[in-house]
């Protein structure tokens, strides 16, 4: 499980840790963290040119006492200071005892002058080092600092940030205003959420963690799950199990003006775990044309039979009265698509089986009432006000998608995944999987991150690189399956 604190959580950790160490240790630890990956990305350190972007605090320090060290070693270090009478002093010290050079952000020393010199200086360089802002930093970058995250945007060389880009929310993953892009981000004794969800995600480029010594809280702000975690969770049957006793879904999805959306769910939900799976609805000739093995009704939900979850909504119209049906259950439900407009909020709140929400960012913007722009910009808060508006485990959909319940606790966000899943009826699929899952017993929250989990390795096997369709993914499942659990 890879997990990500709070600046407040990191913050106290550090605090009590430096209580117990000699002064200056714990930076000396994250400096020499640093100072390894940088050399690592150099591949040769002797003779590169590194420049340092060296704001006040904390996280300039840790990039002028890792300047030194690349110094030490060859390198021609230069610290570009932003505000140079607020420039860590010890840093400084050290830098210069390597034979680093100091120029100020306004006038470079033998770099043409000026500003412009110190540009030139940054996109000359084989590796700059942002230092500017630390995680406590909010908002975009300073009006001075934007030149220089551009000059090391167009740098011959990599860049690498201090702990996190400078500009980026450390907590929420909201990048408000010019921020530093990043090809390698060095982060010290945890993740923090910014580095797990986008838009500041992909500010980050790689993430290597430096284990600094942080004794941290049990439950963290933000979990991932790994493929050991997700392989532990995965419904294997036993040698007594029947089809009844693996779990059987229903499915109430597709209309006449989408059947496809019915198929895919069915698709998913086959290849999800469950001993059965029991179709109702308008879509039931396609559905058993192409899923031969699916139990299709057209009785409705109370006279489908026995299931022990539901999945209502893909492709269904304006049929506000399945949805009612299914919400109705005593079993695990998950609603996604058009069943998301159609759930009535104090219906869902009602419910005492788990219920699970599926929305993508359109979706959810129209759920909260407000514009698709606010969700996109800060998912975190969004996927949280959603699960507790609906007192419901919420999975927000997208490039790094979010697992939220209604109860609080750590949000999950899903490491796999391909742009090329932005395909109609992907989320379909997403559905009849983890829907299948809750049927098989696992609770909203697994069942919706393990979901997304192979949902998301299915989308990179079956796109490879190349164009996917939907039904492609759901084809994947099974290989994604396989490849979870080793």
């Amino acid at each position: 499980m890879r997990s990500a604190y709070s600046v407040e959580t990191v913050r106290t950790a550090e605090r009590e840790l430096m209580a117990r160490l000699p002064e200056g240790a714990l930076m000396q630890r994250a400096a020499a963290g640093l100072a390894a990956a940088c050399a690592d990305l150099l591949g040769r350190v002797y003779g590169s040119r590194v420049v340092l972007l060296v704001g006040s605090g904390d996280n300039g320090g840790d990039a002028l006492y890792a300047g030194a060290r690349l110094a030490r070693r060859g390198a021609g270090v230069t610290a570009v200071l932003l505000a140079p009478e607020r420039a860590h002093a010890g840093g400084l010290a050290a830098l210069r005892r390597a034979g680093g050079r100091v120029v100020s952000a306004g006038g470079a020393e033998g770099a043409g002058g000026g500003a412009q010199g110190v540009e030139e200086l940054v996109e000359r360089a084989d590796l700059v080092v942002d230092g500017i802002v630390g995680i406590g930093g909010k908002g975009g970058l300073r009006p001075d600092a934007v030149p220089l995250a551009a000059a090391a945007q167009r740098s011959r060389g990599a860049v690498v940030a201090v702990d996190l880009p400078s500009g980026v929310d450390a907590d929420t993953g909201e990048v408000r205003g010019v921020a530093v892009r990043a090809d390698l981000t060095v982060t010290f004794g945890t993740h923090k959420p910014g580095l797990l969800i986008d838009p500041a995600r992909q500010y980050a480029g790689s993430v290597r963690l430096v284990d600094i010594g942080l004794e941290l809280p049990v439950e963290p702000e933000l979990e991932a799950l790994q493929h050991a975690d997700v392989a532990g969770l995965l419904p294997v049957p036993r040698a007594e199990s029947d089809k009844y006793r693996r779990g059987v879904v229903g499915i109430a999805a597709g209309s006449a003006r989408y059947p496809g959306a019915a198929v895919l769910a069915v698709a998913g939900a086959l290849r999800g775990g469950a001993g059965a799976v029991r179709y109702v609805g308008p879509a039931g000739d396609a559905v058993i044309t192409r899923f031969p093995e699916t139990l299709v009704s057209d009785q409705g939900p109370k006279h489908a039979g026995r299931v022990q979850a539901w999945v209502v909504g893909p492709g269904a119209g304006d049929d506000a009265a399945t949805v009612g049906e299914v919400l109705a259950a005593d079993v695990p439900v998950l609603v996604d698509a058009d069943g998301l407009r159609l759930a009535e909020a104090g219906v869902v709140r009602a419910r005492r089986a788990p219920t699970l929400m599926t929305p993508h960012a359109g979706e959810a913007a129209a759920l909260l009432g407000v514009d698709r722009a606010e969700v996109e910009g800060g998912r975190l808060a969004a996927v949280r006000e959603l699960a507790g508006r609906y007192g419901a485990t919420v999975l927000l959909k997208g490039s790094t998608t979010l697992v939220a319940d209604s109860g609080g606790g750590a949000v999950r966000v899903n490491p796999t995944g391909t742009s090329w899943l932005a395909t109609a009826g992907s989320g379909d699929v997403l559905s009849g999987l983890a829907g299948s899952l809750l049927a098989a017993g696992l609770s909203a929250v697994d069942a919706g991150s393990v979901g997304a989990y192979v949902h998301g390795l299915a989308g990179r096997l079956a796109a490879d690189g190349a164009p996917v369709g939907a039904h492609d993914v759901a084809e994947a499942v099974p290989e994604a399956w396989r490849n979870v659990l080793g």
